[in-house]
């Protein structure tokens, strides 16, 4: 596959992941305003289920896919100086994996076996 491919997978899987992002947020909406998740033991039910569970952690690294796209567009475009764009570029990838990291273990740590 060519480097321009590159490219436009990127940006297929960024609008792919603002698509399931859309509509997970409006699964979950109608879902809170059903059921009335209002204490922290609903809230902690709702993401017992593995299916639930699952869905929201593909929601999480889609968010951080998707930011991760942006950003590097965004440093690739406006920092001129290489050397500056890859301390940044680390920074922000660096970031977004450490919050992959967090995210995965408060999920898992609902998960009763």
């Amino acid at each position: 596959m060519s480097w321009r491919a590159q490219g436009m997978r990127t940006w297929l899987l960024q609008r792919l992941s603002a698509i399931y992002m859309l509509l997970y947020g409006i699964g979950f909406a109608i879902y809170v305003i059903n059921y009335d998740v209002v204490d922290f033991a609903s809230w902690q039910a709702l993401f017992v289920p593995p299916v639930a569970n699952i869905a929201t952690l593909i929601f999480f690294f889609s968010i951080l896919y998707h930011a991760w796209v942006g950003i590097r567009d965004i440093l690739i475009d406006y920092v001129k100086w290489s050397p500056l764009r890859f301390v940044l570029w680390t920074l922000v990838t660096a970031l977004l994996i450490a919050l992959g990291v967090w995210v995965t273990m408060i999920l898992y740590s609902v998960v009763t076996v």
